[in-house]
């Protein structure tokens, strides 16, 4: 299910994507960046695809989302960031590498009937063997030149935990950007917007800033009241009880990532107690099995 926040995030990528700007995005952890990030740019669809395979490729499929390591360098982030890139250009490319692919064959397979032919029914003494066009050369050419011309789809790069990049690495994602009509936006918690503050080369290309908040109360109860639950959780039906949804909301305090956590231990809780009904005591008993701090 869609919410607000992430649809304030889905038109902050847009804006980036469609101005060409740098754009910098923090929040606490949990709230559901990261989650957004890879909604957005359907990075799992990305990394499942069969690079082999036929089948058309969605066009929409323009955004690479990397996340660097805990050590990197600018060599690193550089060799990241174009091999993501590279991945979406095959993806797209896909179609026309296969198009290619059986018109090389079908050329191979013209031009060995005909030396067969030529040896069986030709007088070798009359003359050398006929050319036939076009010629495999030709177009071989012809489509490596397509190959090498292709562009490259994509339009936007999201960086992720973008609070682990050194100042040499911020430089190269700026030099990136820079060599590049693409937009590009940097995730990480709060203050690293004035951590990039400090370096006014990078800080004034920055276009587009985002606050990801946590959920508030009214969101939290209409997800619930919409049936939301982690993948692979299940819960009672609603209605749930009012002072066991109040429950929720105090102790998840907004926290996405906290919430997932939550009513999957409620689940093992109804579970262990052979009990079919969403309560307070059964919130406050899950909330006991997490690590989540004060309520």
């Amino acid at each position: 299910m869609e919410t607000l926040e992430h649809r304030k995030f889905t038109e902050f990528c847009d804006a980036c994507r469609r101005y060409g700007y740098i754009g910098l995005c923090f929040g606490s952890p949990g709230v559901g960046k990261t989650l957004s990030a890879r909604t957005y740019s359907r990075w799992d669809a990305v990394l499942a695809a069969n690079l082999k395979s036929t089948e058309p490729v969605d066009p929409t499929l323009t955004t690479v989302l990397y996340t660097p390591s805990v050590v990197n360098s600018p060599g690193s982030v550089d060799s990241g960031i174009r091999k993501s890139r590279n991945m979406l250009r095959d993806l797209s490319m896909r179609t026309f590498r296969a198009e290619m692919r059986e018109q090389f064959s079908a050329l191979i397979n013209r031009d060995a009937k005909h030396r067969e032919d030529f040896v069986e029914n030709q007088d070798w003494l009359n003359g050398p063997l006929p050319e036939l066009t076009p010629r495999f050369g030709d177009v071989a050419g012809e489509y490596h030149a397509r190959e090498w011309a292709f562009p490259d789809p994509t339009s936007l790069v999201v960086v992720d935990e973008a609070d682990r990049l050194r100042m040499a690495s911020l430089e190269q994602v700026r030099a990136i950007f820079d060599e590049g009509k693409i937009g590009l936006i940097l995730i990480g918690m709060p203050g690293l917007e004035k951590r990039l503050a400090r370096f006014p080369q990078f800080y004034s290309r920055i276009g587009f800033v985002h606050e990801f908040r946590p959920l508030g109360a009214t969101e939290i109860r209409q997800l619930l009241a919409q049936q939301w639950v982690p993948s692979g959780v299940t819960l009672p039906p609603q209605p749930w009880a009012d002072d066991a949804i109040a429950a929720i909301i105090r102790v998840t305090n907004g926290n996405f990532r906290l919430l997932d956590r939550l009513l999957t231990q409620m689940e093992r809780i109804l579970e262990i107690n052979g009990l079919n009904a969403i309560t307070k005591t059964v919130v406050e008993t899950a909330r006991e099995t997490l690590v989540i701090g004060q309520a």
